[in-house]
């Protein structure tokens, strides 16, 4: 089913502050910061944490989740409920900018790093293809060791573990791939899927998919 940005509100899974839209791109409204965002081990053989400084140091955006898809009779579902699904509105140019941030927030809240699987549409995330770089069988070890948040793109989402929480980045990529990727996504995801993007591409591609 469409995704529907209007009045959201963060769910309990996220635990997450109350945000305002990701799109605009406007000067945003400071806001505190519990603590430092937790440092991943190094990897054996290579110093440095698993997951690379970012570039550029970026304001922590407010995220705005959408409301949650209805998932019929859930008072009386007797397995665990679907997903929680939340939208951040976001330029294809953006929508990475604003995953990352999601995944700031989701940490600053409580979540364990291992917890999150960030999906890319388009372009790989920076430290996906760092990581590829030294061959896929340490980029996949990283994966199984499942200590911290792990980034795979359209292509290989078939071949990552589900998670707790999926965050997925619309930052490009044709319609068909954004239609396969997203269910294979939820799929995924054990108690909350973000996805970041146009909304109404989203709503497009998915019709009355999710």
């Amino acid at each position: 089913m469409p995704l529907i940005p209007e009045e959201p509100q963060i769910h309990e899974s996220a635990q997450g502050p109350r945000a305002t839209p990701a799109s605009g791109r406007t000067a945003p409204t400071p806001r505190p910061v519990p603590g430092p965002r937790p440092v991943a081990p190094s990897r054996p053989g290579r110093p440095g944490p698993l997951r690379p400084t970012p570039p550029v140091q970026r304001t922590p955006r407010d995220v705005v989740p959408a409301q949650p898809a209805p998932s019929g009779p859930a008072a009386t579902a007797p397995t665990s409920a679907a997903p929680q699904i939340q939208l951040i509105p976001a330029s294809a140019e953006g929508a990475l900018d604003a995953a990352e941030e999601a995944v700031d927030l989701l940490l600053e809240s409580g979540r364990a790093p291992g917890d999150i699987l960030v999906v890319t549409i388009g372009e790989q995330h920076p430290w996906a293809a760092h990581e590829l770089s030294f061959g896929e069988a340490s980029y996949w070890q990283q994966h199984d060791a499942g200590d911290d948040v792990f980034y795979t793109d359209a292509a290989t989402t078939s071949r990552a573990a589900s998670r707790p929480v999926v965050v997925v980045a619309v930052n490009g990529g044709s319609d068909d791939t954004a239609a396969s990727a997203l269910p294979l996504a939820l799929s995924r995801a054990g108690a909350l899927l973000i996805v970041c993007g146009d909304p109404k591409k989203i709503n497009t591609v998915l019709g009355a998919g999710v």
